[in-house]
C-alpha cells in the first residue's frame, strides 16, 4: 500500500478540537496494578517507586491517591491537554511517516527531570491547572472526527495517568486506530506488557546511560529503564529511543559510545536512536544549548557501532534529520523538522534499491 503523506504543512496544532473545562474535581476510578498493605495503606505496583501510600495521601506521581484502604487515580478522564500535531513531532520517525495524531496527556509525572521542557504540565498536581473532561471513547470519537490516523500519549509521562490511556488504546484497537506513546520508559514489567498488547509505537527517552545521571538529573534509576525498552523490542512493539544530549551532563563521548553498544546487543542495528539539541530550561537554563558538533560526534559514533538508523533532533534543516537506506545510502525520507517533503519508501522497501526499510509503513 503507497503511504499518504502530508507535505509542506503549516501546523495548527488546535484547529477543530472541542474542549470543555471542568472545576477541579479529581475522578474517582480505582486504580489498578497495587495491594493494600497493613493499617490501611496501599503499596502502587505501576512504576519501580512502588510508593507506600498511607490514607488520605498521594503517591510520588501525584496522581494516585489512598482513599480509605483504595488506590484511586485522580486524573481518569481529565486530561489537561487535547491537540493535534504530526508523529515527527514526538519524534516517531518511522512510525506511518508524515501523518497527523490526536495528542493527549494529563497532569504530572514519576519522574523530576531538571531539564523537563513540559515542566509546567509535568511538574504539577492536580489542584494546579485546569483540566477537560473527556471519557476514553469521546477521545476516539475527537480523533476518528478529525480523520486522525493515530492517537498519541505524550507531554508528560503516560504512565501516571495509566488506566484512562490503556481504556482509549482498548476502544482505538478495537476501532482500527493506531496509538502511542512518549514515555520516559519507568514502569514496571506487568503493567507494561498488559499496554504493550493495545499500543502501535512506543518512543522512550533513554535520558542518559549512567546511574549517575538518573539519580541526580531525573530522581530515578537507569536498570527500569533499561528493563522496558528490552521488554518493548520482545513484544515486536514498534520502538524508537530519544537521547536528548545536554551539555556537561551526558554528552562525554565514551557515555555515548556505551550506549550505543548496549542498543546494538539489546535491541538490535534497526532501533531508531535519534539525538536532540538541548535547550536551557527549568532547572537547567545556567547550561548552554547543545553544539551540533556534539550531536554530530554522537552521531558518528553510533554509525560507527553498526546503527542503521541514527538522527539529529531539534536542529531543523540538519542532513540527519532524513532517513537513508542503509544499503544503498539514498535519501528515503526526506524531512524538515517536523515536515515530510519526500517519501521513497514503497511498499516498506527503498524505491532506488529494493533494501527493507524497517518501521510501521501502513
Amino acid at each position: 500500500m503507497g503511504l499518504k503523506i502530508k507535505v509542506n504543512v503549516v501546523y495548527n496544532y488546535f484547529v477543530k478540537i472541542s474542549l470543555r473545562m471542568i472545576d477541579l474535581i479529581p475522578s474517582s476510578k480505582e486504580a489498578m496494578f497495587y495491594k493494600r498493605d497493613q493499617e490501611g495503606s496501599v503499596r502502587c505496583l505501576l512504576c519501580p517507586r512502588e510508593c507506600v501510600i498511607s490514607d488520605g495521601k498521594r503517591g510520588f506521581c501525584r496522581n494516585r491517591e489512598n482513599q480509605g484502604g483504595t488506590l484511586y487515580t485522580l486524573v481518569y478522564g481529565r486530561p489537561v491537554v487535547v491537540d493535534i500535531g504530526p508523529i515527527e513531532k514526538a519524534p516517531i520517525y518511522h512510525f506511518i511517516p508524515g501523518h497527523f495524531r490526536l495528542c493527549l496527556t494529563c497532569t504530572s509525572c514519576n519522574l523530576r527531570c531538571k531539564h523537563c521542557q513540559n515542566w509546567h504540565l509535568s511538574q504539577k498536581s492536580f489542584e494546579e491547572l485546569n483540566h477537560y473532561s473527556y471519557s476514553p471513547f469521546e477521545i476516539f470519537k475527537q480523533a476518528q472526527s478529525q480523520n486522525l490516523f493515530s492517537i498519541s500519549f505524550t507531554y508528560t509521562e503516560p504512565t501516571v495517568y495509566y488506566e484512562y490511556l490503556y481504556e482509549i488504546s482498548v476502544i482505538a484497537k478495537e476501532h482500527g486506530m493506531k496509538t502511542s506513546i512518549v514515555s520516559n520508559g519507568y514502569i514496571k514489567r506487568e503493567p507494561l506488557l498488559k499496554l504493550l498488547k493495545v499500543l502501535d509505537a512506543v518512543k522512550i527517552d533513554l535520558k542518559g546511560f549512567s546511574e549517575k545521571f538518573y539519580e541526580e538529573v531525573c530522581t530515578a534509576t537507569l536498570k527500569p529503564v533499561l528493563e522496558s525498552l528490552i521488554t518493548v523490542k520482545k513484544e515486536k512493539v514498534w520502538l524508537e529511543i530519544v537521547n536528548l544530549v545536554i551539555p556537561t551532563l551526558n554528552d562525554d563521548p565514551k557515555m555515548i559510545e556505551e550506549m550505543c553498544r548496549w542498543i546494538k546487543g539489546n535491541l538490535g542495528l534497526d532501533t531508531p536512536l535519534h539525538f536532540t539539541k538541548f535547550h536551557p530550561n527549568y532547572h537547567l537554563t545556567h547550561l548552554s544549548p547543545t553544539p551540533v558538533s556534539t550531536l554530530e560526534l554522537a552521531y558518528e559514533i553510533a554509525k560507527k557501532n553498526g546503527l542503521k538508523y541514527v538522527y539529529i533532533g531539534n536542529v531543523p534543516g540538519h542532513i540527519y534529520n532524513s532517513t537513508y537506506c542503509p544499503s544503498c545510502n539514498r535519501k528515503v525520507i526526506r524531512r524538515t523538522h517536523f515536515d515530510v517533503i519526500e517519501m521513497n519508501v514503497v511498499d516498506g522497501k527503498c524505491k532506488f534499491c529494493d533494501f527493507p526499510i524497517k518501521g510501521k509503513w501502513e
